[in-house]
């Protein structure tokens, strides 16, 4: 079964006839009219073997144009029918007998050709007309050349129409699944992204902290460097969580982070938060503009100052970060970076507005959750720099709640 499969795909295999081949065997009901001209058998066989000939041709000419929407809808295709019509009454009604088996051929060709709303249009009077043409010759046998007239065509029609429905489910089913790993790839290189931008920042940040304070603060130094083991071991839970899928987040820890790490890098923190508590989903969302916004401003601003205020309602959420650092600044005419940072500069502070591939992707995932994001100077000047979420609440809360918290009053220790 798995060497058919393979078989299958290399080929191109795909569910019901490739093309009008598969209907070139039903020619065959015509051996007997041939049969009649080779024997002399046939009144006028001139035109018995011209019409045999143009029969032919436009039958050939109709089921392999019928494989192909667009040549199915021409008018040249419904010209080939007309001639089939005339060919096929005008030797059936001039000789009868096998001749008559044109009829459910031409009835096989309008199935190919028509369908949808056009097949009992044509197929109600064909089939009444076929009977009334085959009684002339061959009385109760008409009820068998109308039957078979109708059946091919029905059944031909039925055939080809379910034979195009299941190759378009499969293709759609190939596009979905195209579409979810894209879509799979791209939350797991946001997630990587904004994992490792964060972590590398304060995992760099913690270290330079403990180099300065090694030569006279020991216990200092030891404290930050047990804060670097603690933020790796933290990564690579969130990394596992990412590849897997199933990471979680909350606002409040990546606050504790955020405070943490911009302490460590000599930012001051000043943290308010007020409004009813959040869905888990905006909780997410959030804690990873607050992740984004702090390592650029660890990596990017040389802020002396970072303020983090989330402002709730009941309907929305607001999310403002800003900072007192260098703000946008243009990019050099050469296209490369001028900033010092160690790390990349994805995100760093251009011409564009301070949008890299960090907030452009936070942009993203908040206008999917019906939210935006905003991004630039804190001020008129230039100066500074500050990203602003917002996102709906869908959460109903008895009562508000207010937290305000600076370096000295959050009771989180540096």
């Amino acid at each position: 079964m798995k060497d058919r499969s393979k078989k299958r795909r290399r080929w191109g295999h795909r569910a019901g006839p490739a093309s009008g081949f598969a209907l070139l065997p039903w020619l065959l009901l015509g051996l007997g009219s041939f049969s009649n001209l080779i024997r002399g058998e046939t009144p006028n066989p001139w035109f018995g073997a011209i019409g045999l000939l143009v029969f032919n041709s436009l039958y050939i000419n109709v089921v392999f144009r019928a494989f192909h929407p667009e040549a199915r809808r021409r008018r040249a295709t419904w010209w080939s029918l007309g001639g089939m019509a005339v060919m096929t009454f005008g030797l059936g009604g001039t000789y009868g007998g096998s001749w008559l088996l044109f009829f459910p051929l031409f009835g096989l060709a309008c199935g190919t050709a028509l369908r949808g709303r056009y097949l009992p249009l044509v197929g109600v009077p064909l089939t009444l007309t076929v009977a009334v043409v085959a009684a002339v010759h061959d009385s109760w046998g008409a009820i068998t050349i109308a039957y078979g007239t109708v059946v091919s065509m029905l059944v031909t029609a039925a055939i080809l129409a379910l034979s195009e429905t299941v190759v378009e489910l499969r293709s759609t089913r190939q596009e979905l699944a195209r579409a979810a790993v894209e879509e799979e790839r791209l939350r797991f290189s946001r997630d990587l992204h904004d994992l490792l931008g964060h972590t590398l920042s304060v995992i760099v940040v913690k270290s330079e902290a403990a180099r300065r304070l090694a030569p006279r603060d020991m216990d200092a130094a030891l404290a930050q460097i047990t804060d670097i083991e603690s933020v790796g071991r933290q990564a690579l839970t969130e990394i596992r969580e990412a590849v897997t899928g199933y990471r979680e987040g909350s606002l409040s820890t990546e606050l504790d982070r955020a405070r943490s790490a911009l302490t460590a890098a000599g930012i001051e923190p000043v943290v308010r938060r007020s409004g009813p508590p959040l869905e888990p989903r905006t909780e997410v969302l959030l804690g990873w503009v607050v992740r984004e916004a702090v390592t650029n401003a660890l990596r990017h601003s040389g802020a002396t100052r970072c303020e983090i205020t989330v402002d709730g309602t009941p309907e929305r959420v607001r999310l403002e970060i800003t900072d007192d650092g260098r703000g946008v600044r243009s990019a050099p005419s050469d296209g490369t970076d001028d900033s010092t940072d160690s790390g990349t500069n994805d995100d760093a502070r251009t011409g564009t507005g301070g949008r890299g591939t960090g907030l452009t992707g936070l942009t993203e995932r908040l206008a999917a959750a019906g939210g935006s994001l905003e991004a630039g100077s804190a001020d008129r000047t230039g100066g500074g720099f500050r990203v602003t979420a917002v996102l709906p609440v869908d959460s109903t809360v008895d009562a508000p709640h207010t937290v305000s918290t600076t370096p000295t009053e959050s009771g989180i220790p540096a």
